[in-house]
């Protein structure tokens, strides 16, 4: 068979991802704070494109001071007459209470508006890391300049957790010091606070506290030492034999256990608080629910007056120069058009999502209804993936509370009327299970089905182990509570 080249035209159709298309569909799945950053970043980069201000009351300066002149007390000349304070002005005068509410700070500043003053976040004093407050001890520590060197060289290497991550061997060689200098220096490092700080392993962590807190030899001691697996499966029969003990005393003894930090430098992490803005708020009025998109912050865009069409001859010139401006006016054009079309977008998703849950709104979780992408996009005539993108890191205020919008997309479980329950009023129903029973003799997932089973609802063992998991519920043996 001969291999030859040739030429054949042939006609097909195919999606063509533009710029503007890719801009569209990026829009359409930020969050209303990340929409912000992106009108904000567009305004600054684009000159055609600038904030509307209609709906403020803007004044000219010239119409600002007709208007002074004409509230102006008749008879009025303008000057100003100096007012002189006598005796019985001063005598009238509540000293103590002005001296008393006097701020005598000379950085002081004075807001006319809330929402001028700076965030509470914003002026909090920095708090200190566990590297700093180690370093602070070491320092007012009588130390050697050589195991002062060693000792930071030691804090370097301990995490936010407080462990020590590096070996006695590394320290050893990368300072050219004895094994047992660096280890003498871990030993008092680790009497610093917090407890527990500098150890290696969890078992030495506890010891550690332990022995701070003056319960050294006892049945603390013996059980982190020795039994510390054990003591986690629970086995205390096996474990009150081996130290020839009561189990009571097992158990006092575990209790004081719990009461440790198995992470001592956990109350020097910085866990920035995330806040949740919602960009969906649902009211109840009456018998009806009415959605309103959260455009605070969004500022109203309209194109420059000075680059419009009806002003072309003013930016005639350069050819470049009005290649520029076109092509700005274009994306100007396209991203307020984009706006526009992602607001409609998510509020007619919004309507659809508060059509199918509103038994939800009315009566709690446990009428959350079973609810998939392709019943919204049915519904509203979309496609699929356009909903996929829409749910996507967008939060709805609801009368029940705070919620993403996936977290109304949830599967189906029959039940035995021939009905069917959402996965996410399950897991309700476990939590309530988990939170109502014995301590001292907890359901296993058998019977956790089981009791799922009284309600008309209808799961296997294997898929309430799995909603447990998801809920970070343990065991029931790890749930086991003895006192």
């Amino acid at each position: 068979m001969a291999i030859e080249m040739r030429q054949q035209m042939k006609l097909t159709q195919q999606l063509v991802m533009t710029p503007q298309l890719q801009q569209a569909i990026k829009l359409l799945q930020l969050s209303r704070l990340e929409l912000q950053d992106v009108v904000r970043q567009e305004l600054e980069e684009n000159p055609v494109l600038e904030e509307s201000m209609e709906l403020e009351d803007t004044k000219e300066p010239e119409q600002l001071e007709l208007q002074e002149k004409e509230e102006a007390a008749p008879g009025e000349t303008g000057e100003f007459k100096e007012v002189e304070a006598g005796e019985e002005t001063l005598r009238e005068m509540d000293w103590d209470a002005y001296l008393e509410g006097y701020n005598y700070s000379a950085g002081e500043q004075y807001y006319d508006d809330d929402d001028d003053r700076p965030s509470y976040e914003n002026i909090l004093t920095k708090k200190g890391s566990l590297s700093d407050h180690l370093m602070w001890q070491l320092n007012m520590a009588r130390f050697s300049d050589l195991e002062r060197g060693v000792g930071a060289e030691i804090i370097g290497n301990i995490d936010e957790d407080g462990y020590f991550r590096a070996s006695i061997e590394e320290i050893a060689q990368s300072l050219q010091v004895e094994e047992e200098r660096v280890e003498a220096v871990l030993q008092r490092i680790q009497e610093f606070d917090p407890m527990g700080v500098g150890a290696r392993d969890l078992r030495e962590c506890l010891l550690i506290q332990v022995d701070q807190l003056g319960m050294g030899g006892g049945v603390v001691e013996s059980l982190i030492r020795d039994h510390l697996k054990d003591l986690e499966a629970r086995r205390y029969k096996q474990i009150g034999r081996a130290l020839g003990v009561e189990i009571q005393d097992i158990l006092v003894a575990t209790r004081i256990i719990a009461g440790l930090d198995p992470k001592p430098g956990s109350v020097f992490a910085h866990d920035d608080v995330q806040y949740i803005s919602a960009d969906i708020f649902v009211y109840k009025l009456g018998d009806d629910y009415v959605v309103v998109l959260n455009d605070e912050g969004l500022p109203n865009l309209r194109i420059n007056p000075f680059y419009a069409a009806d002003s072309k001859p003013a930016r005639q010139g350069d050819a470049k120069a009005e290649e520029y401006i076109s092509e700005k006016m274009r994306s100007a054009l396209w991203l307020i058009k984009s706006i526009h079309q992602r607001q409609r977008t998510v509020y007619r998703v919004a309507k659809s999502i508060v059509k199918f849950q509103r038994d939800f709104l009315d009566k709690g979780i446990e009428y959350l209804r079973p609810l998939v992408l392709r019943d919204v996009a049915e519904d509203i005539g979309m496609h699929e993936s356009t909903i996929s993108r829409v749910t996507t890191n967008k939060y709805m205020q609801t009368p029940q509370g705070l919620f993403e919008l996936k977290y109304f997309f949830n599967s189906g479980i029959s039940t035995n009327e021939g009905d069917f329950i959402a996965s996410e009023s399950v897991k309700n129903k476990i939590k309530d299970i988990v939170d109502g029973e014995d301590p001292k003799r907890p359901h296993s997932d058998q019977r956790i089905a089981e009791l799922l089973a009284v309600q008309n609802i209808n799961i296997a063992r294997r898929t309430v182990t799995k909603y447990r998991e998801m809920l970070r519920i343990g065991s029931s043996s790890e749930r086991k509570r003895l006192f």
